[in-house]
């Protein structure tokens, strides 16, 4: 293969992947505010509905993993992606999901290293940790711990992931009243 076929494939691959992440930043957008205090809000109103769990966490495991994440943000995660990943990968995917809204995971992946969630407790228990690390972390001044996959990130950046993260979790809940 000569140069020229290289460097037009490249070219064609680039163009392609360019259009399809336009189209996909361009539909389905989140029109939630990504806020603390609107996650704080949606989770109050989660507690008072009766609710059923779509996906292979139940409340309980949803509850306590969204903490872990916002609780992690002001201490430490305990496993990190390389550092290279989280320079290119990381970065991208955070400005990708930001500029969208919202954002796509696998949502019965543990954060990596994070203390495994038993498969049964007390959703009041659960609730109370949640709420009480968002109400901590809006709060918050000090140092922000580097996120496991998208590097540094400033305050703003950090509550957007959360409600982000949050919000992406609820897809797997369904109102039953």
């Amino acid at each position: 293969m000569n140069r020229r076929n290289v460097l037009l494939g490249i070219m064609a691959g680039g163009f392609v992947v360019g259009t399809s992440g336009v189209v996909w930043l361009g539909s389905g957008s989140n029109d939630r505010a990504l806020t603390i205090d609107a996650s704080l809000k949606t989770l109050d109103k989660l507690m008072n509905d009766k609710i059923a769990t779509l996906g292979e966490w139940n409340i309980y495991q949803i509850l306590i993993h969204s903490a872990q994440s916002v609780e992690f943000s002001m201490s430490s995660f305990p496993e990190h992606k390389p550092a290279l990943f989280k320079k290119t990968v990381g970065k991208l995917a955070f400005a990708a999901f930001s500029a969208k809204g919202k954002m796509t995971h696998d949502l019965s992946e543990a954060i990596p290293g994070a203390p495994l969630i038993k498969e049964s407790g007390d959703i009041r228990y659960a609730y109370q940790r949640l709420k009480e690390s968002m109400i901590k972390f809006k709060g918050y001044h000090g140092h922000l711990a580097e996120h496991f996959a998208y590097g540094n990130m400033t305050k703003q950046q950090y509550e957007q992931a959360h409600a982000m993260h949050f919000y992406n979790h609820l897809l797997e809940i369904e109102l039953t009243s």
